[in-house]
């Protein structure tokens, strides 16, 4: 279901649990917050390697979004603000697919 703002809610499937909750105008929006939530590598190759499949289903229907996803850190950037740390979190997506869930 659309939000008035436009963004939709997807909300984490892990075996058959729904307890995170994120949103985003695409799938793939909510999927990247999703996946900075990952253990992240020491790097963005030996992450990708080391990829997790998340599933987020889209509140209100019967679709669920099926991700390869991975998280690394890495040094911040040099005009971070104050408040940032010195290593921050990445995150990248790929998509699987789509399946329906049938109850």
């Amino acid at each position: 279901m659309v939000r008035e703002d436009g963004k939709r809610n997807f909300v984490m499937r892990e075996d058959g649990d729904e307890d995170s909750v994120y949103s985003g105008n695409m799938p793939r929006q909510a999927a990247l917050k999703a996946a900075r939530r990952l253990d992240p590598d020491d790097s963005e190759s030996e992450a990708e390697d080391d990829s997790t499949e998340i599933r987020l289903r889209e509140k209100g229907t019967d679709k669920v979004h099926i991700f390869e996803a991975w998280a690394w850190e890495q040094e911040a950037p040099d005009d971070k603000p104050d408040w940032m740390g010195e290593e921050i979190t990445k995150g990248n997506v790929s998509k699987k697919g789509i399946e329906h869930i049938e109850d």
